[in-house]
């Protein structure tokens, strides 16, 4: 169980801000799919009866956050139940794989795979203790509210679905109104991402980190979020980001999630095949009620489906990362021959971080 509780080796950076396109991908067809579920029920109990007793450990001694405390937000009970969907519905065709029934080392395959997936997940957010993606692109020195647009000179919004999927893509609504339900908690750290239409927001300014917030002789206090340090709101001029946004109308479309789900296109296809997209056209939908069009934040605000939160990220991994061949370097078949090698080779889990993310 050490490879469970002890990940793999995965240099700390910063939060992935979208999902990498996988030209390289094998679909498979109705017939593998049939049987990579039917395989995977028995499989899944075999990783079920490993890992559920192991449940509080993994709480307590795997997800934790920078500060080695175990983290607010992710939790094995919610991975537990994202497993069943991956594992046994599926997601658009695709199958979390859990092992070979046929091999004698069987689940541990499976074993592997999901630790490669937490391994990048502690890279991506358990460490930070975050779903939202944070305001982290410190600019000219200052926190731009409108980064909720994009990072890094990216814009979200513009993360479009190619021609033959733009039927699933998302609308941006410049009415739409969210503010992330996570954020960071370094001293002066931003509040969460939020987004608005300008005829409430017309400019956006900046998070002024270093303002000393405590001066209760001025009838001040720091009560922008409970454990703020130290800053403020400033909109006095408008402060653009690196793309040079300087407002945050229709920028909604922020990372959510372990493996941060980003862009209208990434939100349309969850929206497609489990929410509720694909019951009006009269799919079989895991989640019906749910309009992850109108509502991406619930993968971070929902407590009835705290899963959503793991399932966002199984999509990613099961769609880009357990297909990934390119350049002569196939994910599935290099996880082969590190379980069949003992799982001594670590370089293994360095290869996944360097060709996938």
């Amino acid at each position: 169980n050490d490879y469970i509780l002890h990940g793999g080796h995965s240099s700390p950076g910063a939060m992935n801000n979208g999902w990498k396109k996988n030209n390289h991908r094998r679909t498979q067809s109705a017939a593998e799919i049939a049987a990579a579920k039917a395989n995977n029920v028995e499989l899944l109990e075999k990783i079920q009866s490993t890992l559920r007793p192991l449940g509080v450990t993994i709480d307590s001694s795997l997800f934790l956050t920078q500060l080695y405390e175990p983290s607010k937000i992710y939790k094995f009970m919610d991975l537990d139940a994202a497993l069943e969907v991956a594992a046994i519905d599926g997601i658009a065709d695709n199958i979390l794989y859990l092992g070979d029934v046929s091999n004698s080392l069987g689940h541990e395959y499976g074993l592997v795979n999901l630790a490669a997936f937490l391994a990048q997940c502690m890279k991506e957010t358990i460490q930070y203790d975050a779903c939202d993606e944070n305001n982290w692109d410190l600019f000219n020195g200052v926190y731009p509210l409108s980064n909720a647009c994009g990072q890094l000179e990216q814009s979200y919004q513009n993360y479009k679905c190619p021609p033959e999927e733009q039927h699933m893509e998302c609308p941006v609504d410049p009415n739409m109104e969210i503010t992330a339900t996570t954020h960071a908690n370094w001293y002066g750290a931003p509040p969460g991402l939020f987004c608005a239409p300008k005829s409430k927001l017309p400019i956006t300014g900046i998070w002024d980190h270093e303002y000393w917030c405590d001066c209760p002789w001025n009838g001040e206090s720091c009560d922008v979020y409970e454990g703020q340090k130290s800053g403020r709101f400033d909109n006095e001029v408008a402060v653009a980001n690196r793309a040079g946004r300087t407002d945050v109308e229709g920028c909604c479309w922020w990372g959510r999630g372990v493996i941060q789900t980003t862009g209208v296109c990434n939100y349309g296809k969850l929206n497609y095949y489990l929410g509720k997209a694909a019951a009006d056209e009269g799919r079989d939908s895991r989640y019906p009620d749910i309009d992850f069009c109108k509502t991406p934040e619930i993968i971070c605000a929902s407590e009835e489906h705290a899963e959503l939160k793991w399932i966002a990220g199984l999509f990613y991994w099961m769609k880009d990362v357990q297909s990934y061949n390119q350049d002569g370097w196939h994910y599935l078949t290099e996880l082969y021959k590190f379980v069949n090698g003992g799982m001594t080779d670590m370089g293994f889990i360095d290869d996944c971080g360097l060709n996938l993310m």
